[in-house]
């Protein structure tokens, strides 16, 4: 799915540009994806772009969004001060690594509140338990996407570079 994630974000990297569905479907199927790998990443990518919508401000002409249990949690805007707790799946599923990630996002202003709780909605429907951190990145990756922002370029290396050959000093 990650693969089919990957190429869709590089082919069409405004949002607003992506076909619908049925159409990037059969472009994905064109080239060559699996139709199991595909059907999942749609699935996967109809599901960001509908709690996404809750995120961003209505255009006119736009139809009312439905209510969705990811529409109701954007809906509140935390405080500064508020603290997330995360719960044991979402602790298991994501394991250390994503979660300090997620952590350093949104530390660093990268990441907001209510988008990092569309990466950790987005993140719990991907089924690798636990999920790698590469995988983690496309979320955010494919978030930023959703919303049509572009991350900050240094945001942008961190999500995009291999940093398994850094050293530490």
């Amino acid at each position: 799915m990650f693969d089919v994630l990957v190429f869709v974000y590089e082919n069409y990297w405004h949002g607003d540009a992506c076909p619908e569905l049925a159409h990037l479907e059969r472009k994905l199927s064109a080239v060559g994806f699996d139709p199991e790998e595909i059907q999942d990443a749609l699935t996967w990518l109809d599901d960001l772009t509908l709690a996404a919508s809750g995120l961003r401000p209505p255009t006119p002409g736009d139809a009312p969004v439905s209510s969705t249990p990811m529409s109701d949690v954007l809906a509140w805007t935390p405080s500064p001060h508020s603290m997330r707790i995360y719960s044991i799946a979402e602790q298991n599923h994501l394991g250390a690594s994503c979660l300090g990630f997620i952590s350093f996002l949104e530390s660093s202003g990268a990441l907001s509140a209510n988008q990092r709780e569309l990466v950790i909605d987005r993140a719990m429907a991907a089924t690798s338990d636990p999920l790698p951190l590469d995988d983690l990145k496309i979320i955010v990756l494919m978030v930023f996407w959703s919303l049509g922002e572009k991350p900050d370029a240094l945001v942008l290396d961190e999500l995009c570079e291999d940093t398994s050959g850094r050293i530490a000093h």
